[in-house]
């Protein structure tokens, strides 16, 4: 599903980014480009954040800062 249409970014694509160390908004904003253009997504983003890092632990190192 997407969660970002402005970007394009779906539930998945935010997942990967978890599993590969992202651990906060702005690294989903660096990373994928989520929630940088109208906003409307960014509460959802932050959901889909929090349930993702539930689910599976980050890797350390994998995203940029």
């Amino acid at each position: 599903m997407y969660v970002c249409v402005c970007n394009a970014v779906t539930e998945s694509q935010i997942q990967e980014a978890v599993r590969q160390g992202a651990t906060t908004l702005d690294q989903l904003r660096a990373f994928l480009r989520t929630s940088t253009v109208c906003g409307t997504c960014e509460t959802y983003v932050e959901e889909c954040l929090i349930r993702f890092r539930e689910e599976a632990p980050a890797k350390p190192g994998l995203v940029p800062a």
